[in-house]
């Protein structure tokens, strides 16, 4: 029967043909050893790894029987291990009728039968494994050198074969076993973002309407304000307060309540912020308490120091602390540099009797001036500052690395030289409140910040080291519901907002368009940079029909003011400005405001929309996008909270008029430009 089986295997029936019969019979005597070699391996193995291989070793002994005794095929002497229980079961010979089937099929049906009965125990699962590919390996070096001359090269191949297939099959079968996967196992997983937790303070502020026009107060609902003061509102034409302003005096006046040694409790008073939209009144809500708290001084010392980042808005500044210490004996003094250093230090101090006495109440400066006089005029004493007020408080932070704070916090914790001996307040830095940190009371450092862009970062914001600070704020903090959401801004309530699709070279077109044909005067239009600012300046200048100006740091401060007063008194129709004139300025009588350069930020957009559409009035501000920048722009503007930004189309039509002369404008500004670089290097 077995000799059938190989014949049928090797594709003769066995009819005729002796050559098929001898190599028949040389292939199942190669069989046969094959097995003896197996049973004597089995042996071996049984009695050094008992324990381990006993399953290995029965199934070995079956082969052995189902062959001599059962005469079976080739494909059963490969057949996988069975299970130790399973060994005693009567295996039939495969009818010939199955094998002329197919054997593709009967190799399936078995593969299946086997692989289930194949399930070895937990213990013996590594030893089998080890044991069986061992095995395999040593039986096909034996078999093919000891058969090496007897099979011809063909029934070495068939012999391979066989073995690859059977080796293959275990395989399989060892991997849906054990259950190990070989290639994959890598899951997607989700990583968690980090969520940003505000501190308290920042997360719920005191919210302030940002309606102003229908949240007006009346000066005499607001509590706090004296009588004097009062009817200097009055006399300047102001019967109501806007929100912030009725928010942040009562706060203000409530720290120096009981005088300016000690706050309410006793107790270091709180810093403020205040973070409200351009236009608000913001200079308003810090001005009047301050003058309040300093009306009933005695001795005249720099209590107040007001730090602003431009001259112009020092000035501004400047100019409503005089309004409202006018009558009072209250001395202003600003240090921005629009006078020498040497008579900016004489409005500071004199001498008498070999002892510096101070001029001025209050200081409105620059961080580059100030610094200056703290290191060079010894007549310059902060030792006795009660108020740190930091205007446009983003860009004041900023600007930390000229180091401006920590000289000024040196200046008030350590007295001038000589005035140990007739200094009566012995000023220490703060530390933590104990019994003896508040025995003897000393003067507090109150800070007051105030923004229209005030930042959220508490790292940027601990640079300040504020004092248990408290937020007013016309925003209420997304961050506090949606931790993952966009800072957002306060944008002025009357303000509509546009953007004109154009190309690089209609801008000039475009900005002649709006004052010659929209009749939009005056404009305030911003540039990126002081070069561009000049050169759009000479080509209106060329164009001809507008009167405009330009304003940058290519002016003196004379001129400067000089060209403000006039725009204001609207004899300037286009004013060409860099963002010099977008921080905190109150330009009057501004209706409209050109982006001719889209801003790179949301900070400084919402500062230059901002000069318009102040306390409360309407007003209009046109961005120029190119088609690159529009689709950041937008979703910039969105994020930060706009209300809504229009898109407004020019025709071409409507330029084509003026492309003529407007060609020719543009070569008699390249020789204009030629003339100008030739005169600096001469």
């Amino acid at each position: 029967m077995a000799l059938f089986l190989i014949n049928r295997y090797l594709g003769d029936d066995g009819d005729d043909g002796s050559s098929n019969e001898s190599r028949a019979k040389a292939l199942l005597a190669k069989l046969q050893r094959k097995a003896k070699v197996k049973e004597q391996q089995s042996l071996s193995c049984q009695g050094e790894h008992q324990s381990k291989t006993t399953v290995e070793s029965d199934r070995d002994t079956t082969v052995k029987k189902k062959r001599k005794n059962k005469g079976d095929n080739l494909e059963e002497t490969k057949r996988p291990k069975k299970r130790k229980e399973q060994v005693n079961q009567d295996v039939s010979p495969p009818d010939p009728e199955e094998l002329s089937e197919g054997d593709n099929a009967r190799k399936k049906k078995k593969k299946k039968k086997d692989t289930k009965k194949m399930q070895p125990t937990e213990e013996n699962k590594d030893g089998m494994k080890q044991t069986s590919v061992h095995n395999k390996n040593r039986n096909l070096q034996e078999a093919t050198a000891a058969d090496k001359t007897e099979l011809t090269k063909n029934d070495d191949e068939m012999v391979e074969k066989i073995q690859y297939d059977q080796s293959k099959q275990d395989t399989e079968t060892s991997s849906t076993q054990t259950g190990f996967t070989i290639l994959g196992g890598f899951e997607k997983k989700i990583l968690q973002k980090v969520k940003r937790v505000l501190p308290k303070w920042l997360a719920e502020p005191d919210v302030i309407q940002r309606d102003i026009t229908s949240n007006l107060v009346p000066i005499s609902d607001v509590p706090g304000i004296c009588t004097k003061l009062q009817r200097k509102l009055e006399s300047n034409g102001i019967q109501h307060l806007f929100p912030v302003q009725a928010e942040v005096i009562p706060a203000i006046l409530e720290s120096v309540s009981h005088g300016l040694l000690i706050g309410r409790g006793g107790y270091k008073p709180r810093d403020i912020c205040v973070s409200a939209p351009t236009g608000s009144g913001k200079t308003l809500a810090f001005v009047i308490p301050v003058i309040q708290a300093l009306m009933e001084r005695v001795v005249c010392e720099v209590r107040v120091l007001a730090v602003l980042p431009t001259k112009e808005l020092a000035q501004q500044v400047c100019k409503v602390f005089s309004s409202y210490a006018e009558g009072n004996s209250l001395k202003v003094v600003m240090l921005a540099g629009q006078k020498s250093f040497a008579a900016e230090q004489a409005s500071l101090s004199e001498n008498r009797g070999g002892i510096s006495h101070s001029l001025a109440d209050i200081v409105v400066a620059t961080p580059g001036r100030l610094v200056d006089h703290i290191n060079k005029n010894d007549g310059f004493s902060l030792e006795h500052l009660r108020f740190l007020i930091i205007d446009e408080a983003d860009r004041m932070i900023d600007s930390m690395h000229q180091s401006w704070l920590s000289q000024v916090t040196k200046a008030v914790y350590r007295p001038r030289s000589g005035s140990e001996a007739v200094s009566i307040f012995k000023r220490t830095e703060p530390a933590p409140i104990t019994a003896a940190s508040l025995s003897p009371p000393q003067m507090p450092l109150q800070k007051l910040l105030f923004s229209a862009t005030l930042t959220q970062n508490p790292e940027k914001l601990q640079q300040l080291g504020l004092h248990q600070p408290r937020l007013f704020s016309s925003v209420h903090s997304q961050s506090a519901t949606n931790p993952e959401s966009q800072e957002r801004f306060n944008f002025p309530q009357g303000l509509t907002e546009y953007y004109v699709p154009c190309t690089l070279s209609k801008k000039p077109l475009l900005i002649l368009h709006f004052i010659l044909r929209l009749k939009f005067s005056p404009i305030l239009c911003f540039t990126n940079s002081r070069e561009a600012a000049h050169r759009l300046y000479l080509l209106v200048q060329l164009f001809g029909g507008v009167q405009a100006a330009e304003f940058s740091s290519r002016l003196s401060p004379n001129e400067r003011k000089r060209t403000l007063k006039e725009f204001e008194q609207g004899k300037i129709q286009l004013l060409i400005s860099t963002d010099a004139a977008a921080r905190g300025i109150d330009i009057n009588g501004v209706k409209c405001v050109v982006n001719y350069d889209a801003p790179q930020f949301i900070r400084t957009y919402i500062h230059r929309v901002g000069r318009t559409a102040r306390a409360g009035k309407s007003g209009l501000a046109f961005t120029f996008l190119l088609g690159v920048q529009e689709k950041n722009f937008l979703q910039m503007v969105k994020d930060a909270g706009s209300p809504g930004i229009h898109k407004q189309i020019v025709k071409p039509g409507s330029l084509k008029s003026m492309e003529p002369h407007y060609q020719q404008t543009l070569l008699e500004l390249g020789n204009t430009i030629k003339g100008e670089k030739a005169k600096k290097h001469v």
